[in-house]
């Protein structure tokens, strides 16, 4: 373990926080934090410790700080992120779909919002809404009525809500214009707005994919490389059956699914606290024991959670009973991201120095 080399050196870290990083367990991650860590720099005029991680996690800082502090109440930390992952696809690190079998079940709330969690942590997140016949994301980001708009005719430029990067269908037609589109054609024009969006360098491109087991699931599926899907569904046996489809549709082209969010898993009344099972319970439990999946999140009915939709302001930009939710989805997906990168390549060096 680095931290008994970190021990031994006495020109480095003072031994009190060599001490409390070794014993520091993150409640989150199923990794202690010595595994984690890339690099770690201290600065003793500015009692700063900074710690570089191989994905952004901010809200470690409010977790690991105080543990620290125990030590050398003085103590600054500084959390950096170094993602040493190649690019997929132009700048694209790694591409996550989010889906569902059947519509409804709330997958573009579920996509908006932990795509706003991760950037919220500090990665550099996109977010592609892939539901050519109902896009959805440009109301639930404030962006509705914004027309698609390129500054060399060649590449459309994406539009900045919410502290990530979008793109849409919906910048490109009529609010109020159905897209009357067969199934080859619509495929065709989504890898058209994927592949012409000047994109940027993105640590994740989440992508809003429209319900069902289709053409255009098959063609990104096919097309794309993909580092994962996450399938949202409700507890009602209806949306179960159609998400079962999605995760053999994924596990049919060899995607990996990431896990699974059970939305509208019940309703908590605000005045009695009595919960309801308005559309059944423990199905998403019993549909991820089957697939042998984890449950990422299990978010509750919840009125604040359609109203932010509708304003569009992500509810994760506001306090809320489904914001802690919807964050701690996204930090599963982020180490679950770096977990799988991590057993295709070689363990990250591991660098210490000081001033």
């Amino acid at each position: 373990m680095w931290f008994d080399w970190l021990s031994r050196s006495k020109n480095q870290v003072p031994a009190a926080i060599a001490q409390g990083l070794a014993g520091f367990q993150p409640s989150e991650m199923p990794l202690p934090l010595d595994q984690l860590v890339q690099q770690l720099h201290w600065h003793e005029k500015q009692q700063r410790l900074t710690l570089t991680l191989p994905f952004a996690w901010q809200s470690l800082a409010a977790e690991l700080l105080p543990e620290l502090q125990k030590h050398q109440p003085e103590l600054q930390l500084e959390l950096k992120y170094q993602n040493p992952l190649p690019p997929l696809f132009k700048g694209i690190k790694q591409v996550i779909l989010v889906a569902s079998g059947k519509g409804g079940v709330g997958k573009s709330t579920t996509a908006v919002n932990v795509a706003v969690a991760m950037a919220q942590e500090g990665a550099k997140v996109g977010l592609l809404d892939a539901d050519i016949y109902g896009p959805s994301i440009p109301l639930m980001l404030g962006l509705q009525g914004q027309k698609a708009e390129s500054a060399d005719e060649k590449q459309l430029l994406p539009k900045q809500a919410a502290g990530i990067t979008v793109q849409s269908i919906g910048f490109l037609v009529e609010p109020d214009s159905a897209t009357v589109w067969r199934g080859p054609m619509a495929s065709q024009a989504l890898l058209q707005l994927l592949n012409e969006t000047d994109w940027g360098e993105l640590d994740y491109l989440v992508v809003d994919m429209p319900p069902g087991t289709g053409d255009i699931q098959l063609t990104l599926s096919q097309k794309m490389p993909l580092s994962g899907a996450v399938i949202v569904t409700t507890p009602q046996d209806v949306a179960l059956a159609d998400a079962q489809k999605a995760v053999a549709m994924f596990n049919s082209v060899r995607v990996p699914v990431l896990g699974l969010v059970e939305n509208m898993s019940y309703y908590q009344c605000k005045s009695c606290g009595a919960v309801d099972d308005i559309f059944g319970s423990q199905g998403g439990l019993e549909l991820a024991q089957r697939y042998q999946l984890p449950v990422l999140g299990q978010l509750p009915l919840d009125t604040q959670i359609r109203q932010s939709g509708d304003a569009g302001v992500p509810l994760v930009h506001q306090a809320g009973s489904g914001t802690e939710h919807y964050k701690q989805i996204a930090r599963q997906l982020i180490f679950a991201l770096y977990w799988r990168s991590l057993q295709q390549g070689a363990a990250p060096e591991i660098i210490f120095t000081d001033d």
